[in-house]
């Protein structure tokens, strides 16, 4: 760079420096200070993206605060809290059975409690799924998915959802979700999940 500046014609006038340059000198100057500015553009490191981790990172302690507050069963604090709403816990969609019934168990009544209330608010079909093990007949344990199925849907009924906007379909033991030999398996297998 030294021996480019050199090479120019300079004359100082008033503190200004005037530089004749022949149009050739000129491009490379021009390029390299262009190419100087990219450069130093680029190893910026404050970001947007590093001010979003920050803000991530803050986040995640805050919730981690209000979730070891709620898990050791103490109350739960508007300034844990950050002066949020809590999110509710999803619901749950899949509901288990004991061998060869339909009987409703009774945290399966608790969770489709949860499961009316927010159905008697909303609109639309919902489906019911039931499924067995692989024990038993291929005819037999579709109609006991049935079964499960419809148990699902009349409690629901019984709850206030509107009856016809329920259906229910049997997979009998066509879709396991565990592919055991094992009572671990088939009592993963016994269920009707909410669509």
């Amino acid at each position: 760079m030294v021996a480019f500046l050199k090479s120019t014609n300079r004359r100082e006038t008033g503190g200004i420096i005037l530089m004749n340059m022949d149009p050739k000198s000129l491009s490379k100057l021009l390029t390299v200070t262009i190419a100087a500015v990219m450069i130093a553009a680029c190893s910026s490191t404050d970001t947007d993206d590093s001010a979003s981790a920050t803000s991530d990172a803050a986040q995640q302690q805050q919730e981690g605060a209000v979730s070891t507050a709620s898990d050791s069963g103490g109350d739960v604090s508007s300034e844990a809290m950050g002066g949020r709403e809590t999110m509710a816990e999803p619901l749950k969609t899949v509901f288990y059975f004991n061998f060869d019934q339909s009987a409703l168990l009774p945290d399966t009544r608790a969770a489709l409690d949860a499961q009316a209330q927010r159905l008697r608010d909303t609109t639309g079909i919902v489906r019911l799924e039931g499924h067995a093990d692989e024990r038993g007949t291929r005819e037999y344990n579709l109609a006991l998915g049935e079964r499960r199925a419809k148990a699902v849907a009349n409690y629901l009924a019984i709850q206030g959802v509107d009856r016809a906007r329920i259906e229910t379909i049997s997979y009998g033991e066509e879709k396991p979700v565990a592919l055991g030999h094992s009572e671990q398996s088939w009592s993963l297998n016994r269920r009707v999940e909410l669509k």
